[in-house]
């Protein structure tokens, strides 16, 4: 689906030998579980551009990476480098960069919710319309399909949600919680997540999820669950220069 003419032939990049998935997710995700969502050039990967914004580079990308980054996403895209830790290459502007966490499942008292159900492509229009007024973060016609999306119903409308987005080896994001504003302080979000986390632990991985370092009323929350900090992370997107990059 990717429409470039630019994929190579599908095949798994392993991570470097001794690096952990969680730290370069979406990388471990495109080329394990979630590699029937991928999109290569070279060693570089990304998810579908209607399911997912994430990509992934290998863990010390070199000049190489960067100009497959560049031909795949093309001269003037913004892309995505969650996670990145090196310099950009001369000519890529950084044009968003923010501070984030990463939390693991330390304890979380994971159970199924009675009122929850189950989200499918049916959902998709009213999913994404609670996405745009609550802005949990990206949120595609085709996110849905990468794993399980939970959500709460009040007067036969979809009021909160939660699911499952990056899948590494062994793990699960959580991704996607939100509840419409009329509805928060009731408790639906954490049930949500302790419901889809239930779901990650039946299929004997272990739930993650990413949030903001800023957010730290969300961070709260999420320790109060049971999650605790793994990391500290970058969200950053920067533009593809014109005259090509690398």
């Amino acid at each position: 689906m990717s429409g470039t003419g630019l994929d190579a032939p599908s095949r798994a990049v392993p991570l470097q030998q001794g690096s952990h998935p969680l730290d370069n997710p979406a990388y471990a995700a495109l080329n394990g579980p979630h590699a029937r969502f991928a999109e290569r050039r070279g060693r570089v990967v990304r998810y579908q551009l209607d399911v997912s914004p994430w990509l992934g580079l290998p863990d010390a990308p070199e000049a190489a990476d960067w100009a497959d980054l560049a031909a795949l996403a093309g001269p003037g895209a913004e892309v995505p480098l969650p996670g990145v830790r090196v310099a950009l290459p001369e000519g890529w502007e950084v044009t968003f960069d923010m501070e984030g966490v990463q939390l693991v499942d330390d304890g979380v008292a994971a159970a199924p919710d009675p009122e929850a159900v189950r989200l499918g492509a049916d959902d998709v229009p009213e999913m994404l319309d609670l996405v745009q007024r609550t802005q949990p973060g990206p949120f595609l016609p085709r996110t849905v399909e990468l794993g399980t999306y939970l959500g709460i119903r009040r007067g036969g409308a979809l009021v909160a949600m939660a699911g499952e987005r990056l899948r590494p080896p062994g793990w699960t994001e959580i991704s996607a919680v939100c509840t419409d504003p009329g509805h928060r302080g009731e408790g639906l979000a954490s049930r949500l997540v302790l419901a889809v986390a239930d779901g990650i632990r039946s299929r004997g991985e272990t739930p993650f999820l990413h949030t903001s370092a800023r957010n730290t009323e969300a961070i709260r929350l999420y320790e109060s669950l049971g999650f605790r900090l793994r990391r500290r992370t970058r969200f950053l997107t920067a533009r593809v220069p014109v005259g090509g990059g690398g």
